[in-house]
């Protein structure tokens, strides 16, 4: 996938990852999408597990920002979600919860309520009061609330970076249109293990 936007990645070459500078966004990896169990399971989601742990780990051992992530609403604030999707992921229950296997200590929890991961929560000052000015974007869907907050984030002033294979939705068309219209004009498309690559290259 990476080979149909390698012009357009090249040409950002001068956008380089910066540990230092870096916070990582593990996005909605909620029981109410990962879960086989569910409605809205998502099938190619426990693919991504391993690569996003990971680099939940390694941010957490060099003490840079993480942030989880988990979509909630009410009937008084989902508006068009509730519309859209006729269902809600109802705060507390069993499916809001973050799927077993991430450290919820290494990073901040953040309650959504839209697409978009920086509308009307605390994510951008959080980010703004650590000094951070680039994001490494992973978790749940790829061309719903990952893509809106890969925009959200290039249009605040961050450098983004956006994990091919540490997203996942439910079919190759979805996950490939945003690939390819995120790498155009918003973020850097990178791999799981560019990324670790980057916190080994900085202390060499």
């Amino acid at each position: 996938m990476l080979s149909k936007v390698d012009e357009l990645r090249h040409r950002h070459d001068n956008v380089v990852f910066e540990p230092e500078r870096a916070a990582l966004f593990v996005l909605d990896m909620q029981e109410y999408f990962l879960a086989e169990s569910s409605h809205a399971f998502i099938p190619s989601a426990p693919a991504i597990l391993p690569g996003v742990q990971a680099l939940v780990s390694t941010f957490g051992a060099y003490q840079r920002p993480v942030i989880f992530t988990c979509h909630e609403n009410t009937p008084d604030d989902a508006r068009q979600m509730r519309r859209w999707w006729r269902d809600l992921i109802t705060p507390g229950s069993r499916e809001a919860g973050l799927v077993k296997g991430f450290d919820a200590t290494l990073g901040k929890v953040i309650h959504k309520t839209q697409y978009d991961a920086f509308y009307e929560t605390e994510l951008e000052a959080a980010l703004l009061a650590d000094g951070v000015s680039q994001v490494v974007i992973t978790g749940v869907m790829t061309h719903l609330c990952c893509e809106t907050t890969a925009r959200s984030a290039f249009m605040r002033g961050f450098e983004v970076f956006f994990c091919v294979d540490g997203t996942a939705t439910y079919n190759e068309e979805f996950h490939q249109a945003t690939i390819l219209n995120l790498a155009h004009g918003f973020a850097v498309p990178v791999l799981v293990d560019e990324v670790l690559a980057g916190f080994k290259d900085h202390t060499e």
